[in-house]
Protein backbone atom coordinates (compact mmCIF):
# COMPACT_ATOMS: atom_id res chain seq x y z
CA UNK A 1 0.00 0.00 0.00
CA UNK A 2 1.18 3.52 -0.79
CA UNK A 3 1.82 5.74 2.27
CA UNK A 4 -1.10 8.15 3.00
CA UNK A 5 0.96 11.15 1.83
CA UNK A 6 1.63 9.47 -1.55
CA UNK A 7 -2.06 8.64 -1.98
CA UNK A 8 -2.96 12.25 -1.14
CA UNK A 9 -0.53 13.53 -3.81
CA UNK A 10 -1.92 11.09 -6.35
CA UNK A 11 -5.48 12.14 -5.53
CA UNK A 12 -4.62 15.82 -5.96
CA UNK A 13 -3.04 15.08 -9.34
CA UNK A 14 -6.08 13.03 -10.37
CA UNK A 15 -8.48 15.81 -9.34
CA UNK A 16 -6.58 18.53 -11.17
CA UNK A 17 -6.33 16.51 -14.38
CA UNK A 18 -9.70 14.74 -14.39
CA UNK A 19 -12.67 15.81 -16.48
CA UNK A 20 -15.15 18.16 -14.85
CA UNK A 21 -17.65 16.39 -12.59
CA UNK A 22 -20.50 18.25 -14.33
CA UNK A 23 -19.63 16.70 -17.68
CA UNK A 24 -18.35 19.88 -19.32
CA UNK A 25 -15.83 19.05 -22.01
CA UNK A 26 -16.74 15.35 -22.15
CA UNK A 27 -17.45 14.58 -25.80
CA UNK A 28 -18.66 11.01 -25.34
CA UNK A 29 -22.50 10.97 -25.07
CA UNK A 30 -22.29 7.64 -23.20
CA UNK A 31 -19.91 9.05 -20.57
CA UNK A 32 -21.82 12.34 -20.34
CA UNK A 33 -25.02 10.40 -19.56
CA UNK A 34 -23.11 8.30 -17.02
CA UNK A 35 -21.95 11.49 -15.27
CA UNK A 36 -25.38 13.13 -15.27
CA UNK A 37 -27.56 10.12 -14.42
CA UNK A 38 -25.25 8.09 -12.18
CA UNK A 39 -22.26 9.99 -10.79
CA UNK A 40 -24.16 13.22 -10.14
CA UNK A 41 -27.30 11.52 -8.81
CA UNK A 42 -27.48 12.43 -5.13
CA UNK A 43 -31.02 11.29 -4.38
CA UNK A 44 -31.39 9.30 -1.19
CA UNK A 45 -33.37 6.08 -1.50
CA UNK A 46 -35.20 4.36 1.36
CA UNK A 47 -32.79 1.42 1.32
CA UNK A 48 -29.81 3.73 1.92
CA UNK A 49 -30.90 4.54 5.46
CA UNK A 50 -31.59 0.86 6.22
CA UNK A 51 -28.14 -0.21 5.01
CA UNK A 52 -26.35 2.65 6.76
CA UNK A 53 -28.10 1.69 9.99
CA UNK A 54 -26.49 -1.76 9.68
CA UNK A 55 -23.12 -0.14 8.96
CA UNK A 56 -23.41 1.95 12.15
CA UNK A 57 -24.29 -1.10 14.23
CA UNK A 58 -21.16 -2.84 12.88
CA UNK A 59 -19.02 0.15 13.81
CA UNK A 60 -20.38 -0.09 17.35
CA UNK A 61 -19.95 -3.87 17.64
CA UNK A 62 -16.90 -4.63 19.77
CA UNK A 63 -17.17 -8.42 19.57
CA UNK A 64 -14.09 -10.32 18.38
CA UNK A 65 -14.07 -12.78 15.48
CA UNK A 66 -11.36 -15.06 14.09
CA UNK A 67 -10.55 -14.10 10.51
CA UNK A 68 -8.78 -16.12 7.82
CA UNK A 69 -6.96 -13.71 5.50
CA UNK A 70 -6.57 -14.96 1.92
CA UNK A 71 -5.74 -11.57 0.37
CA UNK A 72 -3.10 -8.89 0.63
CA UNK A 73 -4.05 -8.39 4.25
CA UNK A 74 -5.05 -5.27 6.08
CA UNK A 75 -2.82 -2.24 6.40
CA UNK A 76 -4.60 -1.41 9.66
CA UNK A 77 -5.35 -4.78 11.25
CA UNK A 78 -2.56 -7.30 11.81
CA UNK A 79 -4.04 -9.93 14.15
CA UNK A 80 -6.28 -12.78 12.99
CA UNK A 81 -8.48 -12.10 16.03
CA UNK A 82 -10.21 -8.87 15.17
CA UNK A 83 -12.93 -6.60 16.47
CA UNK A 84 -15.96 -6.28 14.20
CA UNK A 85 -15.93 -2.53 14.84
CA UNK A 86 -12.31 -2.20 13.75
CA UNK A 87 -12.92 -4.12 10.51
CA UNK A 88 -16.04 -2.02 9.85
CA UNK A 89 -14.20 1.25 10.41
CA UNK A 90 -11.21 0.38 8.24
CA UNK A 91 -12.45 -1.95 5.51
CA UNK A 92 -16.01 -1.13 4.45
CA UNK A 93 -16.56 0.86 1.27
CA UNK A 94 -17.70 4.39 2.09
CA UNK A 95 -21.37 5.32 1.51
CA UNK A 96 -20.37 7.55 -1.42
CA UNK A 97 -18.84 4.70 -3.41
CA UNK A 98 -21.21 1.98 -2.20
CA UNK A 99 -24.12 4.13 -3.35
CA UNK A 100 -22.58 4.80 -6.76
CA UNK A 101 -22.36 1.02 -7.21
CA UNK A 102 -26.06 0.85 -6.37
CA UNK A 103 -26.79 3.52 -8.96
CA UNK A 104 -24.69 1.76 -11.60
CA UNK A 105 -26.74 -1.40 -11.08
CA UNK A 106 -29.98 0.58 -11.13
CA UNK A 107 -28.91 2.34 -14.35
CA UNK A 108 -27.61 -0.65 -16.32
CA UNK A 109 -30.06 -3.27 -14.92
CA UNK A 110 -27.72 -6.30 -14.96
CA UNK A 111 -29.33 -9.72 -14.43
CA UNK A 112 -26.32 -11.48 -12.91
CA UNK A 113 -23.92 -9.68 -10.56
CA UNK A 114 -20.67 -11.03 -9.14
CA UNK A 115 -18.90 -9.51 -6.14
CA UNK A 116 -15.47 -10.68 -5.03
CA UNK A 117 -15.11 -9.53 -1.42
CA UNK A 118 -18.38 -9.56 0.54
CA UNK A 119 -16.93 -8.32 3.83
CA UNK A 120 -19.89 -7.65 6.14
CA UNK A 121 -22.29 -7.32 3.22
CA UNK A 122 -22.75 -3.54 3.13
CA UNK A 123 -21.69 -3.09 -0.49
CA UNK A 124 -23.44 -6.37 -1.33
CA UNK A 125 -26.68 -4.92 0.03
CA UNK A 126 -26.33 -1.81 -2.13
CA UNK A 127 -25.69 -3.99 -5.20
CA UNK A 128 -28.56 -6.38 -4.49
CA UNK A 129 -31.06 -3.60 -3.86
CA UNK A 130 -30.01 -1.81 -7.05
CA UNK A 131 -32.02 -4.37 -9.01
CA UNK A 132 -34.23 -6.76 -7.06
CA UNK A 133 -34.75 -8.80 -10.23
CA UNK A 134 -31.02 -9.49 -10.46
CA UNK A 135 -29.12 -12.34 -8.80
CA UNK A 136 -26.05 -11.38 -6.80
CA UNK A 137 -23.31 -13.97 -6.31
CA UNK A 138 -21.00 -12.65 -3.63
CA UNK A 139 -17.74 -14.32 -2.57
CA UNK A 140 -16.11 -14.00 0.85
CA UNK A 141 -12.96 -15.79 1.95
CA UNK A 142 -13.38 -15.67 5.74
CA UNK A 143 -16.20 -17.78 7.20
CA UNK A 144 -16.60 -15.61 10.32
CA UNK A 145 -17.05 -12.49 8.19
CA UNK A 146 -19.38 -14.38 5.85
CA UNK A 147 -21.57 -15.33 8.84
CA UNK A 148 -21.92 -11.67 9.83
CA UNK A 149 -22.83 -10.76 6.24
CA UNK A 150 -25.47 -13.50 6.04
CA UNK A 151 -27.07 -12.18 9.22
CA UNK A 152 -27.10 -8.66 7.78
CA UNK A 153 -28.82 -9.89 4.61
CA UNK A 154 -31.56 -11.39 6.79
CA UNK A 155 -31.98 -8.14 8.71
CA UNK A 156 -32.34 -6.23 5.43
CA UNK A 157 -34.71 -8.79 3.88
CA UNK A 158 -32.39 -9.39 0.93
CA UNK A 159 -33.34 -12.57 -0.93
CA UNK A 160 -31.61 -12.13 -4.30
CA UNK A 161 -28.13 -13.00 -3.04
CA UNK A 162 -26.09 -16.20 -2.96
CA UNK A 163 -23.20 -16.02 -0.50
CA UNK A 164 -20.24 -18.24 -1.43
CA UNK A 165 -17.62 -18.72 1.29
CA UNK A 166 -14.00 -19.83 1.00
CA UNK A 167 -10.71 -19.10 -0.73
CA UNK A 168 -11.51 -17.47 -4.10
CA UNK A 169 -8.98 -19.78 -5.74
CA UNK A 170 -11.18 -22.71 -4.75
CA UNK A 171 -14.68 -21.20 -4.97
CA UNK A 172 -14.50 -19.04 -8.12
CA UNK A 173 -13.46 -21.70 -10.70
CA UNK A 174 -16.42 -24.06 -10.02
CA UNK A 175 -18.79 -21.11 -10.13
CA UNK A 176 -17.41 -19.99 -13.50
CA UNK A 177 -17.77 -23.55 -14.81
CA UNK A 178 -21.54 -23.08 -14.55
CA UNK A 179 -21.20 -20.57 -17.43
CA UNK A 180 -23.53 -18.04 -15.87
CA UNK A 181 -23.36 -14.82 -17.92
CA UNK A 182 -21.76 -12.03 -15.87
CA UNK A 183 -23.43 -8.69 -16.55
CA UNK A 184 -21.83 -6.75 -13.71
CA UNK A 185 -18.93 -7.46 -11.37
CA UNK A 186 -17.34 -5.64 -8.46
CA UNK A 187 -13.81 -6.86 -7.75
CA UNK A 188 -12.78 -6.04 -4.17
CA UNK A 189 -10.79 -9.09 -3.17
CA UNK A 190 -7.07 -9.72 -3.19
CA UNK A 191 -5.42 -6.30 -3.63
CA UNK A 192 -2.39 -7.57 -5.50
CA UNK A 193 -1.46 -7.32 -9.16
CA UNK A 194 -1.43 -10.95 -10.30
CA UNK A 195 -4.62 -12.08 -8.49
CA UNK A 196 -6.53 -8.99 -9.68
CA UNK A 197 -5.50 -9.63 -13.27
CA UNK A 198 -6.35 -13.32 -12.86
CA UNK A 199 -9.86 -12.43 -11.61
CA UNK A 200 -10.33 -10.10 -14.55
CA UNK A 201 -9.21 -12.67 -17.11
CA UNK A 202 -11.33 -15.41 -15.52
CA UNK A 203 -14.45 -13.28 -15.49
CA UNK A 204 -13.84 -11.74 -18.91
CA UNK A 205 -14.73 -14.90 -20.82
CA UNK A 206 -18.19 -14.83 -19.19
CA UNK A 207 -18.88 -11.19 -20.03
CA UNK A 208 -20.74 -9.70 -22.97
CA UNK A 209 -20.68 -6.44 -24.86
CA UNK A 210 -22.90 -4.78 -22.26
CA UNK A 211 -21.14 -6.08 -19.14
CA UNK A 212 -19.75 -3.62 -16.60
CA UNK A 213 -16.74 -4.42 -14.40
CA UNK A 214 -15.75 -2.29 -11.41
CA UNK A 215 -12.39 -2.59 -9.65
CA UNK A 216 -11.77 -1.29 -6.15
CA UNK A 217 -8.73 0.65 -4.91
CA UNK A 218 -7.06 1.00 -8.30
CA UNK A 219 -4.54 3.49 -6.85
CA UNK A 220 -4.05 1.68 -3.52
CA UNK A 221 -0.55 0.46 -4.39
CA UNK A 222 1.86 0.20 -7.31
CA UNK A 223 0.65 -3.36 -7.86
CA UNK A 224 -2.96 -2.21 -8.13
CA UNK A 225 -2.01 0.60 -10.50
CA UNK A 226 -0.18 -1.95 -12.64
CA UNK A 227 -3.22 -4.20 -12.62
CA UNK A 228 -5.50 -1.29 -13.57
CA UNK A 229 -3.22 -0.33 -16.48
CA UNK A 230 -3.25 -3.94 -17.70
CA UNK A 231 -7.05 -4.17 -17.45
CA UNK A 232 -7.95 -0.88 -19.12
CA UNK A 233 -5.52 -1.59 -21.98
CA UNK A 234 -6.91 -5.06 -22.63
CA UNK A 235 -8.10 -5.30 -26.23
CA UNK A 236 -11.64 -6.24 -25.12
CA UNK A 237 -12.03 -3.04 -23.09
CA UNK A 238 -13.34 -0.17 -25.17
CA UNK A 239 -13.90 2.39 -22.40
CA UNK A 240 -12.50 2.92 -18.91
CA UNK A 241 -13.54 5.42 -16.26
CA UNK A 242 -11.18 6.29 -13.40
CA UNK A 243 -12.89 7.66 -10.27
CA UNK A 244 -9.62 7.29 -8.33
CA UNK A 245 -10.90 4.94 -5.63
CA UNK A 246 -12.69 2.73 -8.16
CA UNK A 247 -12.22 2.05 -11.86
CA UNK A 248 -14.96 1.01 -14.30
CA UNK A 249 -14.50 -0.77 -17.64
CA UNK A 250 -16.92 -1.33 -20.51
CA UNK A 251 -16.84 -3.53 -23.60
CA UNK A 252 -19.28 -1.75 -25.93
CA UNK A 253 -18.50 -2.33 -29.58
CA UNK A 254 -20.26 0.81 -30.80
CA UNK A 255 -17.40 3.02 -29.61
CA UNK A 256 -15.26 3.96 -32.60
CA UNK A 257 -12.00 3.88 -30.62
CA UNK A 258 -10.74 2.94 -27.16
CA UNK A 259 -11.26 5.75 -24.65
CA UNK A 260 -9.96 6.37 -21.14
CA UNK A 261 -11.55 8.94 -18.85
CA UNK A 262 -10.66 10.22 -15.39
CA UNK A 263 -13.67 12.03 -13.93
CA UNK A 264 -13.84 14.14 -10.78
CA UNK A 265 -15.95 12.32 -8.21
Amino acid sequence: MFPPFTIAKKYLSYWLNASNKNGHGVHSPFVFDLIIHVLNDRKNEPCFQEIESIRQSLKNNHDFIEVEDFGAGSAVIKSNKRKISKIANSSLKSPKYAQVLHRLVKYFRPKNIVELGTSFGITSAYLAKGNLDAQLYTFEGASSISNVAANNFKKLGINNVELITGDFGKTLPPFLEKNIPIDFAFIDGNHREKPTIAYFESILSHCNEHSVLVFDDIHWSQEMENAWDFIKNNQSVTLSVDLFFIGIVFFRKDFKEKQHFAIQF
